[in-house]
């Protein structure tokens, strides 16, 4: 397996990889045409070259035999939470495909991302995670991750409760 930084060339395939993660772990959730409209705008190759053209922002694959498998990206933290500082950092998404998830793949993309999150030194991150995710929180307690506070994340006419979860610098 090849861990490695992303660039505008994985643009079409960080699409593809993006769309099937959050339809394998969130489509359930969604009315079709909502989650479809939501892949469509936030998934989209265009949002993705722009992305990763964004010197603020990193993503990595994780790749087996050439195929993408799983993916992490990290940048300036932009949840809503009134404690957030100028500099703070955040895990912006981590997913594996479900066919993939277990024997430290995801903790593999986590360790990219916090290496890069700070590269220049300690700062507060942040994450925001499903409420019904507990697998993922249990995780980001393991690393030091408390949950302070929670918002609402919006695809179509769902609101799905997300917890704000913050390790302090």
């Amino acid at each position: 397996m090849e861990l490695r930084r992303a660039t505008a060339t994985d643009a079409q395939a960080l699409s593809a990889l993006s769309s099937a993660c959050f339809t394998q772990t969130f489509g359930h959730l969604y009315p079709p045409e909502d989650l479809s409209h939501f892949l469509d705008e936030a998934y989209a190759a265009t949002a993705w070259a722009s992305l990763l053209s964004d010197p603020a922002y990193a993503t990595w694959l994780l790749e087996l035999d050439g195929v993408a498998i799983g993916y992490a990206t990290a940048g300036a933290c932009t949840l809503p939470h009134a404690d957030i500082a100028p500099g703070d950092g955040e895990l912006k998404r981590l997913y594996v495909l479900q066919e993939h998830q277990g024997g430290g793949r995801g903790s593999r993309l986590f360790d990219a991302a916090m290496d890069w999150l700070l590269r220049e030194g300690p700062r507060t991150l942040w994450i925001g995670v499903w409420s019904e995710n507990h697998g993922a929180q249990r995780f980001y307690a393991r690393h030091g991750f408390e949950r302070v506070g929670d918002y609402d994340f919006v695809v179509g006419n769902t609101r799905d409760h997300e917890f704000i979860l913050r390790r302090k610098a």
